[in-house]
């Protein structure tokens, strides 16, 4: 029902900036909890910061707080993740994920019905 496609990954050295961006399908992007996620290679899938249906509230993981910011802009029915300061530890595959559960997404992948492909992001030092 809920169609995600995320953009803007790529290579970039540490230190540098990336801005993901994740478009929704439909017309219900107003009632999406919406959020990103992050999975390297042999680890399990982790949150990286969640966002409620109005952008007034947020939830970042300590490992990218102060570097990281989420976003929303529900009349382009578009998500959004700047990235700042980019360390090594942070190459990962990053998916956009949605719930139409309220208030934030929950940090347990199993809860999470909606998902997007993922796309690649990688530091290198």
């Amino acid at each position: 029902q809920v169609q995600l496609v995320e953009s803007g990954g790529g290579l970039v050295q540490a230190g540098g900036s990336l801005r993901l961006s994740c478009a929704a399908s439909g017309r219900t992007f107003r009632s999406l909890a919406m959020g990103w996620f992050r999975q390297a290679p042999g680890k399990e899938r982790e949150v990286v910061a969640t966002i409620d249906w109005s952008g007034g509230r947020t939830y970042y993981a300590d490992s990218v707080k102060g570097r990281f910011t989420i976003s929303r802009d529900n009349a382009k029915n578009t998500m959004y993740l700047q990235m700042q300061s980019l360390k090594p530890e942070d190459t990962a595959v990053y998916y956009c994920a949605a719930s139409r559960s309220p208030g934030l997404l929950p940090v347990q992948t199993a809860l999470i019905p909606y998902w997007g492909q993922g796309t690649q992001v990688t530091v290198s030092s």
